[in-house]
């Protein structure tokens, strides 16, 4: 967590004293730890929208089998993306207190039980039981794992692992999507649950085996420095989250910008198996391309933020606007055309940028909340999220399009935009007073 705006100076880059003397550990171990623990974090993530999104795959099935609503499915999306708003908060802060890796492996168990449990429903009612319990497994799994992948890494690269790790929700929701569609057509779709649940155990058990607190405070890093760091016993208010106007634009954008990502990540197996006549495997198989977009550029865009914001970290602001203004553009024009080559293209750029910004704002959460609370930050992150972004969105546009149809509706999809783009603005404008507020909460200052 930077507290400066100009050009990347010492702070940035490793410390001149030897990192076996601070950390106990081999300078070629500290390098691969950090990511032992991305790739087991990220694979949970996987499993985490692998088991959210594959029901995206099977609304085909349950429509025609339980014949259900547009709004109805809507529901079976969206409460789990409720569960995590409400739910996100509370249990961030108690995994800042209990334990963040015991707190990840309980709540992969959960939710993976969960999906079990919807495998074996025989009603709608028993579904979005069972889809409740999901969500309440899944509710702070993104905001202590990123947490926890970030205080192992130096804050200059925080934009790119931010939007990296946040991708794992769209690989996730591909892999959901497209294995799930399969599944289903093959063998029932019952199994698509099954075998998401199982996958998700698994990961659970080796993360279990794999990572430890006191792994994490051994190859811990200062978030000023970038360097290693001792494990900090000094503990922010719990208050700070939400005094600082910079973090709340952070959080306010981000949620109205993962609106529109969140339409895309469910309605696009719909849209092609209502629009281009397709079948619901082939629909899951061609959305899971638009989806893979989604997540590509989660990745891309963070790269390219860390990028731009290395000599000045207002920049990554600017980045956030740019993302939103042109995916906003990209849907809106390609949903108002006909079926065909160029409003493919469209969708596929726009997907590209539609979560874009999640990369930025990932950082600047980072960047303006103090470590002791980083966890209850993301938790609020992930609320923002979930409430303004993934379950609004997908319920807003399956309520329209019970009215007006589904391309009318995802051309509407896009407008939340506007919001976040006005909340980037101002953003970007109080940062430098969020950074003051952050520093005065050293007992010595800024070191």
């Amino acid at each position: 967590m930077e507290l400066h705006t100009t050009a990347a100076g010492p702070a940035d880059h490793d410390t001149a004293v030897p990192v076996r003397a601070l950390t106990g550990s081999p300078p070629g171990r500290r390098r691969i730890y950090p990511w032992v623990v991305f790739a087991l974090a990220f694979g949970l993530l996987l499993a985490d929208y692998m088991s959210r999104q594959v029901l995206s795959a099977i609304f085909p099935f349950l429509k025609t089998e339980w014949l259900l609503s547009d709004s109805q499915l809507a529901s079976l999306t969206s409460v789990v993306a409720l569960m995590v708003g409400l739910l996100t908060l509370p249990l961030s802060m108690v995994a800042d207190r209990w334990g963040r890796t015991r707190s990840l492996v309980l709540m992969a168990v959960l939710w993976s039980a969960a999906t079990l449990l919807c495998a074996v429903a025989v009603s709608y009612e028993q579904m979005l039981g069972a889809r409740f319990l999901v969500g309440v497994g899944e509710a702070a799994y993104g905001s202590v794992g990123i947490a926890v992948v970030l205080s192992v890494f130096a804050p200059r690269v925080h934009a790119a692992l931010g939007g990296a790790f946040m991708a794992g929700g769209s690989f996730g929701s591909v892999l959901g999507v497209a294995l799930g569609g399969v599944i289903a057509v093959q063998l029932g779709w019952r199994w698509s649950f099954a075998t998401m649940a199982v996958f998700g155990l698994i990961l659970a058990l080796l993360f279990r085996v794999v990572v430890t607190e006191a792994k994490l405070d051994r190859y811990a890093t200062d978030p000023v420095s970038g360097g290693p760091s001792g494990v900090d016993t000094t503990r922010a208010p719990v208050s700070t989250l939400f005094t600082n106007p910079a973090v709340l634009c952070a959080y306010i954008g981000s949620g109205l910008q993962i609106f529109t990502a969140a339409v895309l990540l469910s309605w696009m197996p719909s849209f092609f198996n209502r629009h281009y006549d397709l079948a619901p495997d082939k629909a899951g198989l061609v959305a899971s391309v638009v989806v893979l977009f989604v997540g590509a550029g989660m990745v891309g865009c963070g790269f390219l933020t860390d990028r731009v914001g290395r000599a000045d970290m207002s920049r990554k602001w600017t980045t956030a606007i740019v993302f939103c203004l042109t995916s906003l553009l990209c849907l809106t024009i390609g949903f108002g055309l006909g079926t065909g080559p160029a409003q493919l293209i469209l969708i596929g750029i726009g997907a590209f940028f539609s979560g874009g910004s999640s990369g930025p704002t990932a950082a600047m959460v980072a960047n303006l909340t103090h470590p002791s609370v980083r966890a209850s930050a993301f938790g609020t992150l992930t609320l923002a999220n979930s409430l303004l972004g993934l379950a609004l969105g997908p319920f807003v546009v399956g309520v329209l399009a019970d009215h007006i149809g589904l391309t009318a509706a995802l051309r509407l999809a896009p407008l939340p935009y506007l919001l976040a783009i006005a909340a980037f603005v101002v953003g970007k404008r109080v940062y430098p007073a969020g950074l003051r507020r952050l520093a005065a909460l050293e007992p010595t200052g800024p070191r």
